[in-house]
């Protein structure tokens, strides 16, 4: 069985030190916020709608993201 992964980061530090990500999405681009999940884990978070073409008609998408920092939910507090 492969080692767990240990998440290089503390808890603190990530908020005090994560940014906002932007993220481009067939050409619009958005911000994924720096997010504490409720599981313990952090990383980022996004939830938006946009539009997209198909053949010449405007779909409307939800986009739903999560990001999470892999080991982040044993990571030092």
């Amino acid at each position: 069985m492969p080692a767990k992964t240990t998440c290089p980061i503390t808890l603190p530090k990530f908020l005090e030190k994560a940014e906002p990500l932007k993220i481009s999405i067939n050409g619009q681009d958005m911000l994924a916020e720096v997010k504490q999940f409720s599981t313990g884990s952090f990383g980022w978070y996004m939830n938006a709608k946009t539009l997209v073409q198909i053949d010449g008609k405007a779909v409307s998408v939800q986009i739903g993201m999560n990001m999470i920092i892999v080991g982040s939910k044993d990571a030092e507090r």
